[in-house]
């Protein structure tokens, strides 16, 4: 299921187009559902949070004089790890809030600069492709810019689209979220980048969604 329909694809492609017909800059932009699918990282977080109990039970069983048989504790153990791991299989909603935030920011952070790789953002003749990226269950965003943005472009510039794009999403925006960011960052490129008479549009406008 997309996040955006065709006509929001539509008025965000416009967008692109519009303003790149004043800076020589390209912009590409990324939706993600969700940057990795963390099954395993909630699959150790639970086992961890299992074993911890375990060790709690054992001592308070110690304390109060109470003897398990080892098979049947080790049994316990066993049969709390496979139903925590078949309710993360049916109910995947649960997974993003047993990962820790600075791992989801992780997996976002990296799947941003892999579109960036991939989509050849990085392969502009003057080296002035941005992405403007959105990881929607990771709450992230992030733009990320070639080294001849980077060169005159300061990052408080881009954390301030950054921040747009973050607020829009949390309301559920995302249309006007990058209709904004893409808005900025023209302004930006076309102040530092303007357009040349013989500028070649380098990589395609529009979103992708993944």
């Amino acid at each position: 299921m997309r996040l955006m329909d065709e006509a929001e694809h539509a008025s965000i492609a416009a967008a692109i187009r519009d303003a790149e017909s004043r800076t020589s800059g390209e912009i590409y932009a990324v939706l993600a559902r969700r940057s990795d699918s963390y099954f395993f990282v909630a699959g150790f977080m639970v086992a961890c949070g299992i074993l911890l109990a375990a060790v709690f039970v054992a001592l308070a069983a110690h304390w109060y004089w109470y003897t398990v048989p080892l098979p049947v504790f080790g049994l316990a153990i066993l049969a709390a790890f496979l139903t925590a791991v078949l309710a993360l299989w049916l109910f995947p909603g649960l997974i993003m809030w047993l990962v820790p935030k600075r791992i989801r920011y992780q997996r976002a952070h990296l799947n941003a600069v892999q579109q960036f790789l991939a989509r050849n953002v990085h392969l502009t003749t003057q080296r002035t492709g941005v992405l403007l990226f959105v990881s929607v269950e990771e709450r992230y965003a992030e733009v990320v810019a070639d080294a001849g943005i980077n060169a005159k472009v300061g990052q408080e510039e881009w954390n301030n689209i950054v921040a747009i794009l973050i607020a829009h999403a949390r309301r559920d925006e995302l249309t006007a979220g990058f209709l904004k960011a893409i808005e900025k960052a023209g302004l930006l490129l076309q102040e530092h980048f303007p357009v040349g008479p013989d500028d070649v549009n380098e990589l395609d406008d529009h979103l992708i969604e993944l």
